[in-house]
């Protein structure tokens, strides 16, 4: 199956529509439906246009994102042209097609956003001076990102190797999820003085914590847990090759 004929066939069967009724409301034949489907046709943009509306996905404008990002994410080069079938014989006489206006870039953008606005989402890049650098595609599984709120979880550019010896270095990104209360044995986001850098904490008892890192051996800072703020929770590094 391609990713948007996975996509199709998951909100119609969640909406509890049928092929028929899709493939009246759109215009087209109920066998063109089960191809794109299955995966065994390519589909045009205006028919993804007209399908995705159909099934009552909302329009938005992401100008910011551009149609590389989007192709990437769902292997549009990889896509090889197919051989067309011959039309089934069908009692009812064939329905025309309307003629295909060209569409720019911008709108094009909007129809894959669109289809997968629901299983993917920007993630900001941040670096140790909270500013945006860039950002990722990360998928959405049941509304969230590894537990938590989409627009709460955030990327941490590694500045340098002082965790190294926890293999994240210099460049790697880290996926940070909101924790404001420290676990022990993991490696945390730390906010202290006018820096943010990533720590694993060891709880030592009375509200004292000991925030340990290492280039090549381990070192450890004890402080207070009222001298730093905890930003959040590491739960996956990407390296950089």
């Amino acid at each position: 199956m391609s990713r948007l004929g996975d996509l199709i066939l998951l909100e119609r069967t969640r909406q509890k529509l049928t092929r028929k009724q899709v493939a009246r409301k759109c215009g087209v034949s109920e066998n063109y439906l089960k191809d794109v489907e299955e995966g065994r046709r390519i589909i045009q943009d205006d028919q993804a246009r007209r399908i995705l509306k159909t099934l009552g996905t909302s329009q938005r404008n992401e100008a910011e994102f551009s149609l590389d990002e989007i192709a990437a994410t769902v292997d549009l080069g990889t896509l090889a042209p197919q051989t067309p079938k011959p039309p089934e014989k069908s009692a009812e006489p064939p329905k025309s097609e309307p003629a295909v206006k060209p569409q720019t870039a911008e709108e094009q953008s909007g129809i894959w956003l669109d289809a997968l606005s629901s299983v993917l989402k920007p993630v900001p890049v941040m670096n140790a001076g909270w500013i945006q650098v860039s950002r990722r595609m990360v998928p959405i599984q049941d509304g969230k990102i590894e537990g938590a709120k989409p627009d709460r979880v955030v990327y941490f550019l590694a500045p340098d190797d002082s965790m190294r010896a926890m293999r994240i270095e210099k460049g790697d990104l880290v996926l940070i999820v909101p924790q404001s209360l420290p676990v022990d044995g993991a490696i945390m986001l730390v906010e202290y003085g006018a820096h943010r850098c990533l720590r694993r904490i060891k709880l030592l008892g009375n509200s004292n914590i000991l925030l340990q890192s290492g280039d090549r051996e381990l070192g450890a800072e004890s402080v207070h847990i009222s001298d730093i703020k905890l930003v959040g929770r590491a739960v996956r590094a990407e390296i950089t090759l």
